[in-house]
């Protein structure tokens, strides 16, 4: 029997995580074809298929789902050694941590991380600076630890880990007297709209679609952050064409609904971004896995390098 490798559980994780042998080779940064090179080699190992090719993805064989458990705690007991060896105890460090960020994780993720630190590490202090024009000289400083957003001008020199993909979605009020259950392509065009000129997202992306597609839009107001467009749609008939993860909260809080942009627009991915100077530090690591684990879409490699890219250099 073969030994076992350390990246064949992280891909055995990825994919009961995932359903999938690409998405996991995405999360883990390698190509798909090692990713499926790595379950032949456990399937062989096991001796069992472990995955099976089914209609909503790769799903987990009796024999995989009673050993999961067991080759979870293998890589989570790993993980804390490699840790403890780096010397940083989340649990008793006393370190304050500086993220850029956009306004939309400012509102979606900060709560959810100060929560978390509450718990697992109460001596950890965090300040909030905007993704702006500095960040990038900030983050090779070491003025800031990690920046958390939509950053295509980050050269050569840097890490980027993806966290989820983000898409978008029209916000308009509850009540919005000419808007029913769907937004037309023609409502769209002449209702008014607020637009967001943000930097470090995906926003810009919109507004360069729409206009090489010729979609007349009707710009009423324009606005530096999203912190307060969903109070201006619920309180007038304005449309915002918003990413989907602060529309769907944003519902919860306001007089808002959500509807599809009759329009296509792209995708995009939303991703943590660091230094090289400082992918192997201890501390920046674990809040890297900490914002993965917490932001990312389901469940992303545990360790600090797993997963993570250097940015391309032919920007």
């Amino acid at each position: 029997m073969a030994k076992l490798d350390l990246e064949w559980l992280t891909v055995f994780e990825e994919v009961f995580k995932t359903a999938s042998v690409s998405k996991a080779a995405e999360r883990l940064g390698m190509p798909q074809a090692a990713a499926s090179t790595a379950l032949i080699k456990l399937r062989a190992h096991f001796g069992d298929a472990l995955f099976s090719r089914t209609a909503r993805g790769m799903l987990p064989t009796p024999y995989a789902q009673a050993i999961q458990p067991s080759l979870r705690a293998v890589l989570a007991h790993l993980e804390q050694a490699r840790a403890s060896h780096g010397g940083f105890e989340p649990g008793e460090a006393r370190r304050t941590f500086r993220i850029s960020m956009t306004d939309i994780s400012e509102i979606v993720l900060v709560p959810t991380l100060l929560n978390h630190l509450r718990r697992v590490a109460p001596g950890i202090q965090v300040d909030i600076e905007k993704i702006s024009t500095d960040s990038v000289r900030r983050l090779q400083d070491g003025d800031v630890d990690l920046a958390v957003g939509f950053m295509p001008q980050l050269d050569a020199g840097f890490y980027q880990q993806v966290l989820f993909a983000q898409n978008f979605v029209c916000l308009v009020a509850t009540g919005h007297p000419r808007i029913a259950a769907r937004l037309s392509k023609a409502a769209f065009s002449r209702e008014g709209h607020v637009v967001v000129g943000s930097s470090g997202t995906g926003h810009a992306i919109v507004d360069k679609v729409l206009e090489r597609a010729g979609v007349p839009r009707q710009v009423v107001l324009r606005v530096p952050s999203f912190l307060g467009v969903a109070r201006i749609v619920a309180e007038t008939e304005l449309i915002a064409t918003v990413p989907v993860l602060y529309g769907e909260l944003m519902a919860q809080r306001e007089q808002v609904r959500v509807l599809p942009v009759p329009h296509p627009v792209p995708r995009y991915d939303v991703k943590q971004h660091w230094h090289a100077r400082f992918h192997t530090d201890p501390g920046n690591a674990w809040l890297r896995r900490t914002i993965a684990e917490l932001m990312g879409d389901g469940a992303l490699p545990a360790a600090g390098g797993q997963g993570a890219r250097p940015a391309p250099t032919n920007r």
